[in-house]
């Protein structure tokens, strides 16, 4: 996915003809952080009740699942909401889940994902760990899920408000050079390791 304009600063663009579907594509920061969170901790409270983890293995498999989700971060961002498209179908797909934001960054009603379908995925990424790890996702997947809240936490205080005179500043300038400098580069949004990693750190 390729811009042939520079990032509006302000401003915002209808995606679909239908109120219903558009009004779908625009979620209040407050509502993923809220549900992602109260879901994380059912799951951990659900499974110490059940005896499926405990207050050992728990704080471990949190942070497990916490950095599983920077590679997942990273790894969609570079290859899926980047991909190259070659039909108009695929340029209209990588316009809709990602182009979009950076034609329009600014746009904080789109920077999450929509709920619905962040639950959607959210059960899937369950029933995947679940085959891999049995019982010991309901540790591993809260981790996981307030990995996403802190992504979108990231993500939200970058484009909508000024830097920050702390650490946070690194996120926001690494993520600012992503979409105003470099779009071949800088995918880490929570983090920057990924990009260590794989050589995709924005020259200097």
């Amino acid at each position: 996915m390729e811009l042939k304009n520079k990032p509006h600063t302000k401003g915002t663009k209808a995606l679909f003809k239908n109120p219903v579907l558009e009004r779908l594509t625009r979620t209040h920061i407050a509502i993923p952080l809220i549900l992602f969170s109260t879901i994380s901790t059912f799951l951990i409270v659900y499974g110490i009740n059940q005896g499926y983890i405990n207050a050992v293995n728990t704080p471990l498999l949190f942070v497990a699942g916490l950095l599983a989700f920077t590679l997942i971060e990273y790894i969609m961002h570079r290859f899926l909401f980047h991909l190259q498209p070659k039909t108009d179908k695929q340029e209209k797909f990588a316009y809709t889940v990602h182009g979009v934001h950076h034609d329009y960054p600014k746009d904080k009603d789109r920077l999450a994902m929509p709920p619905p379908l962040s639950i959607v995925i959210s059960a899937i990424f369950f029933g995947l760990y679940w085959l891999i790890m049995g019982n010991l996702v309901y540790g591993f997947l809260p981790g996981f899920l307030m990995g996403y809240a802190a992504y979108l936490w990231v993500h939200y205080m970058v484009h909508a408000f000024k830097p920050p005179k702390n650490f946070f500043k690194v996120l926001w300038v690494h993520h600012g050079i992503h979409h105003y400098k470099d779009q071949h580069n800088a995918f880490g949004v929570s983090s920057p390791l990924w990009d260590v990693v794989f050589r995709t750190m924005p020259k200097k």
